[in-house]
């Protein structure tokens, strides 16, 4: 820029990048700080980890990644296959190669596309690289100059995303189709078969098992595959038969995080399972599960959470039968060998063996992905000499983000119970305005050099963890939407006679007829009046995190769910055909559009083209962020009586906000920066 126009900006209050800005990449700031060394340094991004280790950013949405969901290093190269699912659209899943040592932007190479919810990838006791689909299991050579022309089918037809149950009801989405498979050192292979649903309740009374998770092809389990002398499975010709299985264990709803001890199968060593327990609304209610795998045992689901208590819907179920008593008094069932923080959703697991870091030799990681604030963590477990955590006896404490109580207990309906105790390697990944997105752990691997590659799913980013210097930097505060901004976001709609209709249309239409009992009850309780439920369904989707940006409806979580945009999975489940069945469906998400647009009382106004971004102010003249050009705000004094020449607008998207302003200040842009809305 020419030293007149740089004047000219200046003066305009233009911004001017500098070189000690900080860049957003996946809602991450990053500056020139580093983490790792040589070829594998990468920008170190804000996670609050244990002391003697860093975090840097491999891999982002600039590098048009969807939806990675796990990573695996090429045997003796120093290259990554990275499986991403691309979404929820069936067919939008690939493989990728992963070359850490190119420029950024150039890293990714596309192996197979059009690949149905790729997740699983394991090195094979063959040394050649396996990768799953929603129903089969896969060998390939990632590094052929046609991968595809490679791809030999092992297993194949398993229930996937499209299933039928026993009773002749055809499903479109199946609710855990993705399949985590493991070898054990003899070359047998378990693969998770998940559950059809969250729960298996039917309309009471409930007097049969769960179908679908009975039987020789039952779901909710682990399947084995054993193979041919030699231990390694054969490629499947057309019209060959599938390989036979045996069901190893059942119970088990969802089973994503696996770990073999290198020793297993012999005597005593240990097999574990990470269990993701079903969606109850408390937050402390159910944990979730380390389960110790033994071969013919059930490990509870549908009928039993935590570590003995029996699902209410199950009773009549539990009074006779082969699950009479199943919970408390039945040899079949095999307790939680240790419960882990409820509703964390352990998506990764595995026994850490490097040279990098010689505190973690032979100890157990487990990545919980959930988004509550007792997940968005990655945990260390001390094992005994045959891989199993060490339990310990009440009280045992877990860690909840943000929370008044920053621990608690684990606890059952019975009171405290002992539980193995772990340390954590990330600590601290809530959302922080300006600093970092939430994390969401999935897949996890240690690579040859002894270091651990993440991958987060949330925000479209591959992530090295590597050895660090010096005292960690002091965590970061939370920043969440305060009680005091609900208050009032509650105020504005209850004050507007058009938006109290809409949020009474989508209670009752939306969250009441398609939503409640999926993955909560929107705080709703028998005996409110209409009134009350309709507050609290308000409440509720503004505490959560992103669901809802007054004024700017595209921005939300909301909008992506509902309408299963991007790599967001479509809410309520099997919803794709309800705008075609239901009457008045798609009239509702316009409805929510509005509700949230008309929220907040103002002058909707765009950002005024021009620059790619927009800074903004507190009225104490604080730096609070920037605004993309062509974002709409909703302004709520066009000539701020405070801070002359500045329009206040209500809070933006949190995206844009740096973390160094709070809404008691208000936040103001220049008057010449806004256009009206066309």
């Amino acid at each position: 820029m020419c030293a007149a126009a740089a004047v000219t900006a200046v003066l305009l209050g233009l911004a001017l990048p500098a070189a000690s800005d900080q860049l957003r990449k996946s809602g991450y700031a990053v500056g020139p700080e580093t983490c790792g060394s040589g070829d594998f340094a990468f920008p170190r991004v804000q996670i609050d980890m244990k002391a003697g280790f860093c975090a840097g950013l491999v891999g982002s949405e600039e590098d048009h990644l969807k939806f990675p969901r796990s990573i695996i290093q090429v045997p003796g190269r120093e290259l990554f296959v990275v499986a991403d699912m691309g979404g929820w659209g069936h067919t939008d899943g690939r493989l990728l190669l992963l070359d850490p040592h190119a420029a950024s932007g150039h890293r990714f190479k596309e192996l197979l596309t059009g690949v149905e919810y790729p997740f699983g990838l394991v090195i094979g006791p063959d040394k050649k690289l396996y990768a799953s689909t929603a129903e089969t299991i896969f060998r390939f050579d990632p590094l052929a100059d046609d991968p595809r022309s490679t791809v030999e089918t092992i297993i194949r037809h398993m229930p996937g995303r499209r299933i039928t149950l026993p009773d002749g009801t055809k499903l479109e989405e199946a609710a855990h189709p993705l399949k985590q498979f493991v070898f054990d050192k003899n070359g047998r292979l378990f693969v998770n078969v998940g559950a059809h649903s969250d729960d298996c309740i039917a309309p009471a009374p409930i007097t049969k098992p769960c179908v679908p998770a009975e039987g020789a092809s039952a779901m909710a389990a682990l399947w084995l595959f054993t193979p041919p002398s030699g231990g390694v499975f054969l490629a499947l010709k057309p019209g060959d038969p599938d390989p036979a299985h045996t069901i190893y264990a059942r119970g088990l709803r969802n089973s994503l995080a696996l770990a073999l001890h290198p020793n297993f199968p012999d005597a005593g060593y240990a097999f574990l399972q990470g269990e993701n327990g079903r969606d109850l609304p408390d937050i402390f209610k159910p944990n979730e599960e380390i389960n110790a795998i033994e071969q013919g045992r059930h490990y509870g689901w549908p009928y039993c959470y935590d570590l003995s208590t029996p699902s209410p819907e199950f009773k009549l179920v539990l009074q006779s039968g082969v699950y009479k008593s199943l919970c408390t008094a039945s040899a079949l069932y095999k307790q939680p060998f240790s419960l882990l923080p409820p509703h964390g959703a352990p998506l990764a697991m595995l026994y850490y063996h490097g040279a990098r870091f010689p505190e973690l030799e032979g100890k157990l990681l487990i990545g919980l992905h959930g988004y509550r604030p007792t997940g968005s963590r990655v945990l260390i477990y001390d094992v005994d000499d045959h891989g199993f955590p060490k339990p310990a006896p009440p009280p045992v404490r877990y860690h909840v983000s943000c929370a008044a109580d920053p621990t608690h207990n684990f606890q059952t309906d019975a009171g405290d119970v002992a539980a193995a105790p772990f340390d954590e390697l990330i600590a601290g990944w809530h959302r922080v305005n300006g600093a970092r997105p939430q994390g969401a752990p999935v897949g996890m691997t240690v690579a040859e050099d002894g270091a651990i590659w993440l991958v987060e799913d949330k925000n479209q980013t591959i992530i090295r963890i590597d050895r660090a210097a010096g005292d960690p930097p002091s965590p970061l505060p939370c920043d969440v939407r305060s009680q005091v901004l609900i208050d009032q976001l509650a105020a504005f709609v209850a004050k507007d006679p058009q938006n109290k209709l809409r949020l009474t249309t989508l209670r009752k239409n939306l969250v009441e007829k398609h939503c409640v009992g999926c993955h909560s009850d929107f705080g709703l309780n028998a005996g409110q009046s209409d009134a009350d439920k309709d507050a609290t369904v308000l409440r509720f989707m503004l505490s959560q995190d992103g669901w809802i940006y007054p004024g700017d409806p595209a921005s939300g979580r909301l909008r992506t769910r509902l309408r299963g945009i991007g790599a967001e999975k479509l809410m309520p489940p099997g919803g794709e055909s309800l705008p075609k069945t239901e009457p008045g469906y798609a009239a509702l998400l316009t409805t929510a559009d509005l509700l949230v647009a008309k929220m907040v009382p103002g002058t909707p106004m765009r950002i005024k083209l021009g620059l790619p971004q927009r800074k903004f102010f507190s009225k104490a003249n604080k730096e609070c962020g920037e605004i993309p050009a062509a974002k709409v705000v909703v302004v709520t004094q066009r000539n701020a009586v405070d801070k002359p020449g500045f329009s206040r607008f209500f809070r933006p998207a949190d995206p844009y906000l740096n973390g160094e302003c709070s809404d008691d200040d208000g936040y103001y842009i220049r008057q010449d920066f806004l256009v009206p809305v066309q």
